[in-house]
């Protein structure tokens, strides 16, 4: 009893329903109605599969089945709007859950709590540990030494997209030069060569790599590059695409898959058809994006490995481990569908 309120009791699934478990968790009826009643015998692996099958069935778990938490994680990201941020947020709780850890999902918001003040609140909560995703380490107008500050405070931490070489931490990044590189070279083996990015503020780091992947590559091939500027949003790929389409840009690269429904807009708007005058490759692939009007090619991050490093780093920190400070590295993935065609 808890202040006056009777705990209930978990009611195990129905025995007719272990048959189900038992077949997510290719396993079998035996080995789950040993996990549900705790007994002996069972590998960990094993263990942890039948508990993965019991959640995504939507059964409860049993109240001795209940992992105690092993301490509370951070995790700071820009915003939920972008469906990247939360296609990370959730592989990142999932494999902080999966070891024990209490995840502390905190958002920034125009006008709401700046990454400062989000990062107090954590340190006052006695926070474990924190990983930050597209914050302020990946903005080369920021001052990095509210980082020495945090690690001041014995506090481990892993960041996710942008790197510094001015903070000590271990980073993980996707490889942007080599995706604005994959995009360009996609673009002019369907022949177009009069080729734009558009892309975010130039202050940060991620934005700098895809400029310089695709100059590069634009030299290198041979065709006309032309950048845009503009804000990680629908509306500033709009604004960008106009401008790049103004230019006579047949094949347009952007920043985000965002930026690229506001260029497929643009493209509308001027008469174009997508793909049939102008294609447009976005950045990202979060599920949505398969099933917009052409279906997005883009390049894909690789959330969940880059998600898994992140975490697994932050574990070895956290446990004592010597961890480099690099910056770990992964390789997009271009996914073509139907946004993309030969150039007329």
């Amino acid at each position: 009893m808890v202040g006056g309120v009777t705990e209930p009791r978990a009611v195990l699934p129905h025995p007719a329903r272990l048959a189900d478990i038992a077949q997510q968790a290719g396993v079998s009826e035996a080995t789950v109605s040993r996990v549900l009643n705790g007994k002996p015998g069972v590998a960990a692996t094993t263990r942890q599969r039948v508990l993965a099958a019991l959640d995504l069935l939507g059964y409860e778990r049993p109240l001795r089945l209940r992992q105690r938490s092993a301490g509370l994680v951070g995790l700071v990201i820009p915003e939920l709007t972008n469906p990247i941020f939360p296609a990370f947020a959730q592989v990142i709780e999932q494999v902080l859950a999966g070891h024990g850890y209490t995840p502390v999902l905190c958002t920034q918001s125009p006008g709401g709590a700046t990454e400062d003040e989000l990062v107090d609140q954590l340190v006052e909560r006695g926070v474990t540990g924190i990983v930050f995703l597209s914050g302020l380490h990946a903005d080369t107008s920021a001052d990095p030494a509210r980082y020495a500050r945090l690690a001041g405070h014995g506090v481990p931490f892993v960041l996710i997209n942008g790197y510094n070489p001015h903070i000590s931490a271990p980073f993980v990044s996707p490889d942007d030069a080599a995706a604005s590189r994959i995009a360009v070279r996609h673009l002019r083996a369907l022949g177009h060569r009069r080729i734009g990015l558009a892309v975010g503020p130039n202050r940060f780091v991620p934005v700098r790599r895809k400029v310089a992947g695709f100059l590069a590559e634009m030299r290198e091939g041979g065709g006309e590059g032309v950048v845009r500027h503009s804000l990680f949003s629908v509306e500033g790929g709009q604004a960008a695409a106009a401008e790049l389409l103004a230019a006579g840009c047949t094949g347009i690269v952007c920043g985000s898959d965002m930026m690229a429904l506001g260029a497929i807009r643009a493209a509308r708007e001027r008469g174009r058809a997508v793909p049939g005058d102008v294609s447009v490759i976005g950045y990202d692939d979060s599920d949505l994006f398969a099933f917009t009007d052409p279906p997005l090619t883009t390049l894909r991050q690789p959330v969940r490995a880059m998600a898994r490093a992140a975490v697994g780093t932050l574990l070895e920190e956290i446990g004592g481990d010597l961890v480099q400070h690099t910056e770990f590295v992964f390789q997009p993935e271009l996914v073509v569908r139907g946004s993309t065609a030969a150039a007329r």
